[in-house]
């Protein structure tokens, strides 16, 4: 198996949120693919927060891209040359609140590597504290749920997790603290 080679490759829009290229490539075969399509986005962290409480913190949200309100992991970006779990802990402060000082490392997944490059970052967190009120970017408007974690492998297991990385990270992480 060999890697495809990169002949040329130009943006078609370059923008915060959307950033789409079109690469040219030659197949280990020979073969010329004039036109593959590639969306880039920043890394992302997805966290699997346990609260000392023992509950499971989910944030409701709507997904204009499903057209849905989603109940899903608190997850964000991480900013260019931010740590993972540097993102993880700032991500899950202004989104829910809570401050957590137990912090393992889950996985590591791609969204779609077939068509983007980003990586997924999950990490489990433990211990949580609420500290403060949410502090939301002006395009966030985040509900905070909180369900054990039998509500929560339950929710899980009715497919009611709509976000594919979000339901592998429960899976890794209920994994990892060996409750399935």
């Amino acid at each position: 198996m060999e890697k495809w080679t990169l002949l040329d490759s130009k943006y078609i829009i370059q923008r915060p949120w959307a950033t789409l290229r079109v690469d040219k490539l030659q197949l280990p075969n020979g073969n010329i693919k004039e036109e593959y399509y590639v969306l880039e986005y920043p890394a992302w962290v997805n966290m699997v927060a346990i609260t000392e409480q023992n509950t499971v913190l989910f944030v409701r949200q709507y997904r204009h891209g499903a057209n849905e309100i989603m109940v899903e992991l608190p997850a964000g970006v991480v900013e260019e040359g931010e740590d993972p779990q540097v993102a993880a802990h700032r991500e899950l402060l202004e989104e829910t609140g809570y401050a957590f000082d137990s912090i393992e490392y889950v996985c590591e997944l791609f969204a779609n590597p077939a068509t983007s490059g980003n990586i997924t970052y999950t990490y489990l967190l433990q211990g949580g504290k609420k500290i403060q009120e949410q502090q939301l970017d002006h395009s966030e408007d985040i509900e905070v749920v909180e369900m054990t974690i039998d509500e929560a492998k339950t929710f899980l297991f009715n497919n009611q997790v709509g976000q594919a990385l979000h339901s592998a990270a429960l899976f890794y992480a209920f994994l990892k603290l060996g409750v399935l």
